[in-house]
């Protein structure tokens, strides 16, 4: 590999700000901010939105659009319904 094209490959820590879920990961980001991780390690930190603990899809909160309704609107609409 040619030195100095690569980013810095490194642990970082990635925080919900939502709920406060920490997770220790690794990552190319960059940020100003640390925080000391559990083991006494002081880690870079990225704060993000979403996580898997706050995600619809992973906390089984998500919303499924009722489909099945569909074709018997269109056929009401149109008097086809017999």
């Amino acid at each position: 590999m040619k030195a100095g094209i690569h980013p810095n490959y490194r642990k970082v820590v990635f925080m919900d700000t939502n709920s406060g879920f920490k997770f220790i990961t690794g990552s190319t980001m960059h940020t100003a901010e640390t925080i000391d991780w559990e083991d006494g390690t002081t880690y870079p930190l990225i704060k993000v939105e979403v996580t898997s603990d706050t995600h619809p899809f992973y906390t089984g909160r998500q919303k499924f659009a009722d489909k099945g309704g569909r074709v018997d609107r269109f056929l009401e609409k149109y008097n086809m319904k017999k």
